[in-house]
């Protein structure tokens, strides 16, 4: 088949290489014209394990092209993805401006039948507006259908997610549409399910809304451990052996971040309201998920005060003050480069605040974007050179190179030996055992 993606972001382009990969002829549509540069000269604008082979191999067998003319893709293909990004509004209402716009110019091209496919994340009738805007803009006695396909890809493990995914989704109002869809995607074997458009659009928030909703409970469980002397690890693995729970996503921690859970949750609570159902559930796991990272903060900073200073005269900065914080791991999870919304960048900002003297920051893909963030703080090319004369270490992402490090050499080169790990990434005892002050979460 003919394909085109209209936008080469995280889901476009894993989107356009991997239907490339399977034999189709797809063009991917951006108007970025730095990153249609860097698609054209064999590269990719940000990192995903396994698809800059996967991009250079389609793009150089010719199955795969870049451009940025999107009436020109829609004319030499039968199915079209939009995959343009949909940002949060500070009100939390999704941002329709780059859908609004890339439906127009589908409907100005449209010169036989095409099936328009949404693959963004967008609310509830998003796809009723898009048939509305076809059947005003389109050329009279053109035949189209519009469906709902969203998209389950998890940064880190796109390629994977697409080649073998849990389940398709596809909203259709025509049999056509389904049939079209469901011959796409049979190569890869998966459970397709098929529903009205409106059903598929409410499953992508709604999936991520459950997940998101799984983190903060765990964590609200570790803030009860702390308290109490349990331990959440253990807890939470005790609850996922319930065949009906599951153990993913029970992991305490820092928090979650991304482009996908904290906007999603947003929009949801913002569908709700409009449609005047009650999400206060939905808005107390947000809460949860905020605090998580003062939680943390708070915790440090008793940790460092050594000897501790009385209520009464302590100031904000009392324990961070004059201090070095080495930081490893700034993206919001492991195997990206993506930071949006990443805790690290709550916890950077709140170190500062608190007027820390250095902070010393080592992540293995992402410190030339947090570097737009934060150009003021030390990125170092190794997680040992972070830590060098740093009163305390935070682990803020899991990343597999932080997992088994050399203990005695952390503690030699410490200042103090002091670990708080957002992510549990060791056990407390054997930390204990070695001498280190450790702050992991929801451990006791």
């Amino acid at each position: 088949m003919k394909i085109a993606v209209i936008g080469a972001g995280h889901v476009g382009l894993v989107t356009g290489a991997c239907f490339a990969e399977l034999g189709h002829d797809v063009i991917c549509v951006d108007h970025d014209k730095k990153k249609l540069q860097v698609l054209k000269g064999g590269n990719i604008p940000f990192y995903e394990p396994g698809l800059d082979k996967l991009v250079y191999t389609n793009h150089i067998e010719g199955r795969l092209s870049f451009s940025g003319d999107t009436i020109g893709a829609v004319l030499a293909s039968q199915i079209i993805f939009i995959c343009v990004s949909t940002p949060s509004r500070k009100t939390g209402e999704v941002d329709m401006s780059a859908v609004k716009k890339t439906a127009s110019q589908i409907a100005k091209a449209l010169n036989g039948y095409k099936l328009v496919v949404e693959k963004s994340t967008v609310p509830v009738e998003t796809g009723e507006w898009i048939l509305k805007t076809l059947n005003k803009q389109a050329p009279k006695g053109v035949r189209f259908d519009v469906a709902s396909n969203p998209e389950f890809l998890r940064e880190g493990a796109a390629i994977h997610d697409f080649i073998h995914p849990d389940r398709i989704i596809i909203g259709v109002s025509s049999q056509r549409a389904a049939s079209e869809l469901v011959q796409l995607y049979s190569p890869l074997n998966a459970p397709i399910l098929i529903t009205d458009i409106k059903s598929a659009e409410l499953i992508k928030h709604a999936s991520n809304s459950f997940l998101a909703t799984k983190i903060s409970f765990a964590n609200m469980l570790a803030n009860l451990c702390e308290k109490t002397g349990a331990d959440v690890v253990k807890v939470a693995k005790g609850i996922g052996l319930d065949k009906r729970i599951g153990e993913d996503f029970l992991k305490a921690g820092i928090g979650y971040g991304g482009s996908c859970f904290p906007k999603d949750m947003s929009a949801f609570i913002h569908i709700g309201k409009k449609s005047g159902c009650n999400f206060k559930l939905l808005e107390e796991v947000r809460n949860i998920n905020t605090e998580r990272r003062a939680h943390f903060i708070k915790r440090i900073e008793k940790a460092l005060e050594d000897p501790p200073t009385p209520m009464l005269h302590r100031s904000k900065q009392a324990g961070f003050a004059g201090k070095t914080i080495a930081v490893w791991g700034l993206s919001f999870k492991p195997e990206t480069d993506d930071i949006r919304e990443a805790p690290a960048i709550y916890i950077i900002e709140e170190l500062l605040k608190r007027k820390v003297k250095n902070i010393r920051a080592f992540d293995p893909k992402t410190m030339d974007n947090m570097k737009k963030i934060f150009p003021s703080i030390i990125y170092v090319n190794s997680p040992y050179e972070a830590i060098k004369g740093a009163d305390a270490l935070l682990i803020l992402t899991e990343w597999k190179d932080f997992r088994n490090p050399d203990l005695l050499k952390i503690k030699s080169l410490l200042k103090r030996p002091i670990i708080a790990d957002g992510r549990n990434l060791y056990d407390p005892n054997k930390m204990k055992r070695m001498g280190f002050k450790y702050i992991p979460v929801g451990r006791g």
